[in-house]
């Protein structure tokens, strides 16, 4: 009888146990919560219109996105609770605060007011709203598109590339004209450009066509699957270190130069994945 309890007590036991959760299993959910907080804040600071304090928190916002993925896998703490989170932060981070941030940098904050007094027709502010909420709404398709992926097979040559323009690539590419008007703003240099790029046309643009090529189809090169050969290897080292150079120099010019070059690499992409999937069509042809 005594066996029996004793074997009973040891199921409890292991029954305990097997419903804890470990320390570092938390740590991820932590980092990728601070990233969500981090946009959240960008959101307010906009709509108090201190923009440059905004891009900030986005750029902590981007680097807790970059890292929790790499934690979790390096404390083996992924769980499919972290995926979903990861997910609504990013709808956050990448969604929601970038387009905020233009509606409220391109009406002139909360007062709907240009840098220079200058008021913005009512229609135009609607418009403006309207376009944010076209982003948002492409980033939140194009993330649960990717979810949806996950479990799908695709075909080998894809492995190279992403469905769409990811989350984190379109929030810098819209932003990418704030980014280099406020760095010359800052500079006192080339007013008239700046204002130029602050124009809501340029946002309205801007906003339609990062969106767009988020919710599209369009093969996007992932960094993640690019390989340097040895002979091209001092050449890429040369080139990162004059990239880091540049933005100890001038961080927001630099990277809005360089999101500008990002734009860019769409075409390249679609040209490069015609070019993998003949190749890998030739190879497989029976």
């Amino acid at each position: 009888m005594s066996r029996f309890r004793l074997r009973g007590r040891r199921r409890r036991l292991r029954q305990g146990r097997g419903e804890s959760v470990p320390l570092r299993a938390i740590v991820p959910n932590l980092v990728t919560s601070l990233a969500a907080c981090a946009g959240i804040t960008s959101i307010s600071l906009s709509a108090e219109g201190r923009f440059l304090p905004a891009l900030w928190a986005l750029f902590a916002a981007a680097i807790c996105d970059g890292i929790d993925g790499r934690i979790a896998r390096l404390l083996k703490a992924s769980s499919k609770l972290g995926a979903e989170l990861d997910s609504l932060a990013d709808f956050v981070n990448f969604g929601v605060a970038p387009a905020m941030f233009m509606y409220f940098w391109m009406t002139g904050g909360p007062a709907h007011e240009y840098l220079d007094g200058a008021k913005v027709a009512p229609q135009l502010v609607r418009v403006v709203l309207g376009c944010s909420l076209f982003y948002a709404m492409c980033d939140c398709f194009r993330l649960a598109r990717f979810n949806t992926m996950l479990e799908q097979e695709t075909a080998p040559y894809w492995k190279h590339f992403f469905t769409g323009v990811p989350a984190p690539g379109g929030c810098w590419m819209v932003l990418t004209p704030a980014i280099i008007s406020l760095a010359l703003d800052a500079k006192g240099s080339a007013p008239q450009f700046a204002e130029f790029l602050q124009s809501p046309w340029t946002g309205i643009f801007m906003l339609l066509f990062v969106g767009s090529l988020m919710a599209s189809r369009l093969p996007t090169i992932s960094l993640k699957s690019l390989h340097v050969s040895r002979r091209a290897l001092p050449l890429v080292m040369a080139f990162l270190l004059l990239l880091i150079a540049c933005l100890f120099a001038n961080f927001w010019m630099t990277l809005g130069v360089v999101g500008v070059a990002y734009i860019f690499t769409v075409p390249v992409s679609c040209l490069a994945f015609s070019v993998v999937r003949a190749r890998y069509e030739r190879a497989n042809r029976p």
